[in-house]
């Protein structure tokens, strides 16, 4: 105890941030964490609860909240620009659990030390490298999704498609099918986060959470579908040419884990 309250009264006691995994609860710790009005050296922000605690150290909690979601996104769009708080929404998308800090740091790299918006380009920082790196995993992965993406139509007529990034992508990945399909009613399914993208014909497309568990095996696929799904298959297995085939490529243009849930294979 004493030790304690020597690191309190020097001002050196660490304090950790713990938030939610989503982009929401990450800019949500970013605020309390610059409320505190404490400096940023010794104030963390970590994704999720860790098992093994570090001694001397203060947990803080913070919930996901709307209002100072907004209020964050507000000052970097016109701190730092709309490049760099893409990279940002970009990385606090990553599956990786070290994007809490690193987002936080490149966000105080970018406001509080005056980088402004060309905070990226200062790859000598290690979070901003970090932040960087994390951003483009899940920009190639966006891109992928894109390409690879299978929507089926069901028997009420919209269209329905189902993927499994190793990346939160979804939010990245509607707006490039709401500006392409704006006349058409359709919904992907992200299987591992049980998040669903969902989009009414001529109007927005919005988020929502599955909390109860999608039953998949009621859907039922419209006769034109399944007509369509067999050409489909049937165009495949005919176009390529047999003396020319490259499985190593293909897996490399393809990868595996992307095929689960495609048609042709």
């Amino acid at each position: 105890m004493i030790i304690r309250d020597r690191l309190e009264i020097s001002g050196m006691e660490e304090k950790y941030m713990i938030c939610e995994d989503s982009p929401e609860g990450i800019f949500t710790a970013i605020y309390d964490a610059y409320a505190l009005r404490e400096g940023h050296e010794h104030i963390h922000i970590q994704v999720g609860e860790e098992d093994d605690r570090r001694l001397f150290a203060v947990y803080l909690h913070s919930s996901p909240d709307l209002g100072k979601t907004e209020k964050v996104v507000r000052t970097l769009r016109r701190r730092l620009g709309e490049e760099v708080y893409l990279t940002l929404c970009q990385a606090a998308a990553s599956r990786y659990m070290d994007k809490g800090e690193a987002v936080y740091r490149t966000v105080v790299s970018g406001i509080t030390e005056g980088n402004g918006r060309r905070t990226m380009e200062n790859l000598r920082d290690p979070y901003v490298a970090r932040c960087f790196a994390l951003a483009r995993r899940t920009a190639n992965e966006v891109h992928h999704e894109i390409e690879f993406l299978r929507f089926r139509e069901l028997e009420q007529g919209a269209l329905y498609a189902k993927i499994g990034p190793e990346n939160n992508v979804l939010p990245f990945v509607m707006p490039h099918f709401a500006d392409r399909l704006s006349v058409e009613n359709f919904m992907i399914h992200d299987v591992g986060r049980g998040l669903f993208g969902v989009h009414r014909a001529g109007q927005t497309w919005y988020l929502v959470s599955d909390t109860e568990g999608f039953p998949e095996e009621s859907l039922r696929w419209s006769r034109e579908e399944e007509k369509y799904q067999e050409l489909f298959c049937l165009f495949c297995r005919t176009i390529g040419i047999e003396e020319r085939e490259n499985r190593a490529l293909q897996r490399q243009m393809f990868p595996l884990r992307f095929r689960e849930y495609t048609v042709e294979f």
